[in-house]
């Protein structure tokens, strides 16, 4: 194989592994989504509701994580429902997920709904 071979093959991994890198779900997104005005139509976020998270340490034993998540997407921000396999809803459900393993419950009720 020749060195410019090389060098293609190695640019081609290169871009493959920073695609994948860019659509793959991870608690940074979720985070950084939790406090996008952009998931809504009415400039608040999900952090507006839960400050940092703020109630939501059991929220990421639910069941229908996803579809709470949409719930508030829909009803407390004016967004669009995220389709449940999609990047940025594994993205927040991943960081609800974590608030669980991150914050301890300090013996108050968590808010229902939003």
């Amino acid at each position: 194989m020749s060195m410019s071979a090389v060098a293609v093959l190695a640019a081609w991994m290169m871009v493959t592994v920073v695609f994948a890198m860019q659509h793959e779900a991870t608690v940074d997104k979720g985070k950084a989504l939790f406090t996008d005005t952009k998931l809504g139509t009415n400039g608040k976020s999900c952090n507006d509701c839960h400050k940092d998270g703020t109630g939501l340490e059991k929220a990421g034993s639910k069941n229908d994580l996803e579809a709470t998540v949409n719930t508030c997407i829909t009803k407390a921000l004016n967004g669009k429902a995220l389709k449940k396999n999609s990047v940025e809803m594994q993205s927040l459900v991943l960081y609800v997920k974590s608030l669980g393993s991150e914050k301890k419950s300090a013996g108050k009720k968590a808010p229902v709904g939003c």
